[in-house]
């Protein structure tokens, strides 16, 4: 069997976890975070799960299950 390509712009943006889960960072986070309160720029530091309907075609981006 070919072995299949991994897309490199979904494995940097998405990892999975120990138990299987596949998380994402949020967007948004990168510049003008310095005028929301601190509240708010906490969450952008926390990793969330993608929703189910993005799962399917997210794990076929990473065949391999890339860490």
């Amino acid at each position: 069997m070919p072995k299949l390509k991994t897309h490199k712009g979904a494995q940097a943006r998405f990892h999975i976890t120990g138990s299987g889960k596949l998380m994402r960072t949020k967007g948004g986070k990168s510049h003008l975070r310095r005028r929301k309160p601190k509240r708010v720029r906490r969450f952008y530091d926390e990793t969330i799960p993608v929703s189910p309907s993005d799962q399917a075609r997210i794990r076929r981006l990473i065949p391999y299950g890339v860490k």
